[in-house]
């Protein structure tokens, strides 16, 4: 018996030595509890954490964590206090909770006066005389999350903004925002959502009533869930709207409902998910809650909220600051003694001290005030992923933005708009958009059919999309009036009535700052749509008509200014004269063939192209002579290009044949669509003749403007109107109605494009400022649709659809005078004129004829009275009649003496002209083979000094390659000697330490 008891004894000793080696510190927890839940999350994650601790003893290895847990009801300040009481009286050597401000004050007081650290983990506006020395917060502090929400704001370059608040904190947390419109030029809304009422539809109502799409909500996650339920019964939940979220807490909610509704939903982010222990750590967390009670309704199953996160890292940091302090003992303290903890300001210190990597992100607070101020928050954007990181801020950095925001947004275009079903909003246009011909009542979509209905439909089928077509109301395409207001299509697309415009709908700059735009499917371009003008006969005279009278005339002015200079200077220079008798070289006589008479007959031959017997022997009438036989060819080619259409095309007499001509008169009445882009092109343009012309439509605007396309071309077909309209729809018109065509070209170049509104995607819009783009000058692109349209357009283009459909509503029947393009026989018509002037030419040359016969037989009558008076008897042939005496050719003779030999001499005025030609012709053959064998001697002794300065290069190339072959000789030496230099240096650096260590030893 004794030895049992002694037993006894050495065990109890021994378990009591065991326990006094570990240290227990007691930590106390108030927490306030809701109806709607059993225990609290903040008391969830205190236990959690204190287990987590105890488990690992890597961070108190000698030191075991307790708690004491009281719970009170919310608002109960009183009850507070006697429980905070309680728990410094069991010996705590931290506080924390409650959350509630009024508890929180009463918890604060006590604490400071006992001198307990008092640990917060929600938002808490600081007191004014900052007196509470024993109080740390680890929520970020509030005018860093008021910097924040600034921040977001000027990064997404909103203009317009609303913020609704839920309680008089969110106006603490707004303030930086509120003061920013006079310094940022913001323009925001501030709207109160109703205490104790969470229904906040007639808000939300009165903010869709007045077109705010960019809203900031300052609620708790509880309130946020509520509110995206009902703005999605709104309708509020599309991507025409961007809502904002302040709270911490938006990555636990559940957006499963709306991840594919193109909403754009922005939020901040504490928790450092990212880190693989803080995903380790939630991980187990959502196990042990998955296991437990069920969570409230809209958060996400298992998930930490960031109050429990904040909780967690504080405790974490109780016990890190625990570690650092040694020989500190926890006594029991009494609140109406009012005797304070005598290490409670050193373990205060301690703990402002501690740092730790949390699940909240490296936790650092401020030596002073023991706030958390420095931070990074994790700005997420809901996806069709899910919530994705697109930038990050910190406290003291600002705003960075991640990698993954230079991603495209969608890595599928398909994704976004598979299984949704869009408004699309048209206008009545041939062929764009037409009624259904069928004997059966049609509804919906199936009432349409066209260019743009076949364009609508590939454009479902390749992203997935369901849609309405919808008539625009007003019937109107969309222009801007005088008030900045827009109308028809343009305008539903800013109220966001319709989400897309298919029609001809073409892309202006006025329409481009309003409203979004794919890449044109269409391009085109304004012109005149007129009545066909009446064809004319070509007349007998034709042939006159390839060149106009003015050429005409130049013509013939040349024809005579030529022939004028040619007798000028043929008889100016001297190689144009010549002896008409060679064998009489004693005649004193010369003779030049360029009369005037002539000079005109070798003008008008060269122009007829039947040349002359005349012929320019001089340099300087040889080069007048080239130069009109060219000018003589490219008037004869022009001529003869033209002619054949002159006389077989039927001619249209057309009142105008352009834009300018339209702007020159006032009898031709001409207009546009009635706010249409043709409409705003004319009332836009700064070129003197479209503002011209605009002042002309303006003030007849009751009859040059009309409301759409089918009044106009009832005008043109019925009144002297000209149609100012689209090139495409032109080319339609005309197939179908062979009495219009087009008129001129086009007067400027754009093209159709796919109306979408503009709204800002927050992806993008990250995208483009981590590119450097300005997005409120670079308005690109805001529609959600805009880019998935356009490569579904370029998709088409590539296959060749575009080019089919148009084909398929453009191609008519055709217009037969059209069809037929032969050419037909000629007929007196044509060139009857002709026949005229080789008529009028016979006449004019028998009266001529006789003209020269009555004057020749009165000249011979008084040269053969003449002479008879002076020599009777003498008869004169007429050979030698006009025979006249020209140069001496006596030098001739003396230069060559066997002249006589080698010419065959021949009687007078009969061959001697052809004999001397034939002469000079020898002469000039000699000359010129003298010449080449003077050049041929001058080659051969280039050659040979050319041969020589090869010989010397050779011998240079050869002393080059010497040279080179001795230079990699003596390098290759250098390159040896080099080696040996080195060899011999580390030899002597080994002997001069081998010399050092022997001194040393000695």
């Amino acid at each position: 018996m004794e030895e049992s008891k002694a037993l006894f004894f050495f065990v109890l000793l021994a378990a009591q030595l065991g326990l006094s080696s570990t240290q227990v510190l007691r930590i106390g927890g108030i927490f306030e509890t809701r109806e709607s839940e059993l225990v609290s999350m903040d008391e969830l994650a205190f236990k959690f954490a204190v287990n987590n601790i105890n488990r690992n003893k890597t961070l108190m290895p000698n030191t075991t964590l307790t708690y004491d847990i009281q719970r009170i009801n919310l608002f109960d300040g009183f009850e507070a206090s006697r429980r905070v009481c309680d728990q410094l009286a069991l010996g705590v050597v931290a506080v924390f909770g409650p959350s509630h401000s009024s508890s929180v004050s009463a918890v604060q007081s006590i604490c400071n006066a006992l001198e307990v650290p008092h640990i917060q983990t929600r938002w808490k506006h600081p007191s004014v005389d900052n007196k509470d020395t024993f109080f740390i917060n680890l929520y970020p502090e509030y005018t860093a999350i008021a910097r924040a929400i600034l921040d977001v704001v000027t990064f997404f370059k909103w203009k317009k903004l609303t913020v609704v608040y839920e309680d008089s904190t969110g106006l603490m947390r707004m303030q930086e925002l509120i003061k920013a419109p006079a310094k940022f030029n913001l323009k925001i809304k501030i709207r109160q959502l109703t205490l104790g009422n969470q229904d906040a539809r007639p808000l939300l109502k009165e903010l869709k009533k007045d077109k705010e799409f960019f809203i900031i909500f300052d609620c708790s996650y509880r309130m946020a869930a509520e509110l995206l339920k009902q703005l999605s019964s709104m309708g509020m939940m599309t991507e025409y709207y961007h809502f904002f979220f302040t709270t911490l807490d938006l990555f636990a909610l559940d957006l499963e409902p709306y991840r594919y509704s193109g909403v754009n939903m922005t939020g901040f982010r504490l928790l450092n998910i990212d880190n693989p222990w803080v995903a380790s750590t939630m991980d187990k967390w959502a196990m042990e809650r998955l296991q437990g009670p069920k969570q409230e309704i809209g958060l996400l199953d298992g998930v930490m909220t960031t109050d429990a996160a904040l909780m967690y890292d504080a405790v974490f940091m109780v016990a890190v600051a625990s570690q650092r302090a040694t020989q500190m003992t926890v006594s029991s303290l009494q609140c109406h003694r009012h005797k304070p903890w005598r290490f409670g300001p050193r373990f205060m210190n301690l703990f402002k001290e501690a740092q730790w990597d949390g699940l909240t992100g490296h936790i650092v607070l401020n030596k002073t005030d023991g706030l958390r101020r420095d931070f990074d928050l994790d700005i997420i954007s809901l996806k069709e992923d899910g919530t994705a990181r697109i930038a990050v801020w910190n406290s003291y950095r600002g705003m960075n933005l991640t990698d993954k925001s230079n991603r495209d947004k969608n890595n599928n275009v398909t994704d976004s708009l598979a299984n949704r079903t869009l408004i699309v909003t048209t206008i009545l246009e041939n062929p764009y958009v037409m009624y259904k011909k069928s004997d059966k009542e049609l509804v919906g979509n199936d009432r349409f059919e066209g260019y743009c209905m076949d364009l609508l439909k590939e454009l479902s089928n390749i992203l997935g999309f369901t849609y309405e077509v919808r008539l625009v109301a007003d019937g109107k395409y969309g222009a801007q009036n005088d008030k900045g207001e827009w109308n028809g299509m343009v305008r539903e697309l800013i109220d966001h009535v319709a989400d897309l415009a298919v029609a001809p709908l073409t892309i202006t700059y006025v329409r481009e700052k309003v409203i979004d735009f794919s890449k044109p499917f269409m391009t085109l371009g304004i012109s005149i749509l007129y009545r066909k003008p009446n064809g004319t006969n070509p007349g007998v005279f034709s042939f006159l008509n390839p060149l106009s009278p003015d050429i005409w005339m130049y013509v013939l002015l040349a024809c005579i200014g030529v022939s004028c200079v040619l007798f000028v200077i043929a008889r100016f220079t001297p190689y144009e004269w010549y002896n008409p008798h060679p064998c009489n070289p004693s005649s004193t006589l010369i003779q030049n063939n360029f009369t005037l008479l002539n000079s005109f007959w070798f003008g008008v031959g060269a122009l007829m192209r039947q040349g002359s017997e005349l012929m320019p022997k001089a340099l300087s009438t040889r080069i007048v002579g080239g130069i009109w036989w060219f000018f003589t060819l490219i008037i004869i080619s022009s001529y003869t290009a033209n002619l054949a259409a002159f006389l077989t095309v039927e001619r249209m007499d057309a009142p105008i044949d352009s834009a300018d001509d339209l702007a020159k008169q006032t009898r031709i009445e001409y207009g546009a669509v009635r706010d249409g882009s043709t409409m705003t092109f004319f009332k836009k343009s700064k070129i003197s003749t479209y503002e011209k012309m605009w002042t002309f439509m303006s003030s007849r605007k009751n009859t040059a403007l009309v409301k759409n396309n089918k009044e106009g071309i009832n005008r043109v077909l019925t009144t002297d109107y000209a149609m100012l309209m689209e090139s495409t729809s032109i080319e339609y018109i005309s197939q179908r109605n062979c009495n219009l065509t087009q008129i001129g070209g086009l007067i400027d170049s754009k093209g159709y494009g796919v109306g979408t509104p503009i709204v800002l995607s927050i992806i993008y819009t990250v995208h483009l400022l981590s590119k450097g783009y300005d997005v409120v000058q670079h308005k690109m692109p805001g529609s959600p649709y805009r880019d998935k349209v356009t490569i579904a357009i370029l998709q088409l283009q590539e296959e060749g659809k575009l080019h089919m459909m148009k084909e398929k509503w453009w191609r008519g029947n055709g217009c037969p005078e059209e069809d037929n393009k032969e050419a037909n026989a000629l007929g007196v018509e044509n060139i009857g004129g002709i026949f005229i002037v080789l008529a009028a030419g016979l006449v004019l040359s028998v009266f001529v004829a006789i003209g020269e016969f009555i004057y020749k037989a009165r000249r011979n009558a008084d040269i053969e009275e003449a002479l008879h008076d002076l020599v009777p008897g003498m008869i004169l042939t007429p050979r030698c009649a006009r025979l006249k005496y020209v140069k001496d050719v006596e030098d001739l003779s003396q230069t060559f003496p066997d002249l006589e030999q080698r010419l065959q001499p021949v009687p007078p005025c009969v061959s001697l002209r052809e004999s001397v030609q034939v002469y000079k012709e020898h002469c000039r053959m000699a000359r010129e083979f003298h010449q080449v064998k003077h050049e041929i001697a001058v080659l051969e002794d280039r050659k040979r000094k050319l041969l020589a300065e090869m010989v010397e290069d050779e011998k240079g190339a050869v002393e080059i390659a010497r040279l080179e072959e001795e230079f990699r000789r003596l390098t290759e030496e250098n390159r040896n000697l080099v080696t040996v230099h080195n060899e011999r240096a580390q030899q002597l650096e080994r002997l001069c330490l081998t010399n050092q260590t022997r001194q040393d030893s000695s």
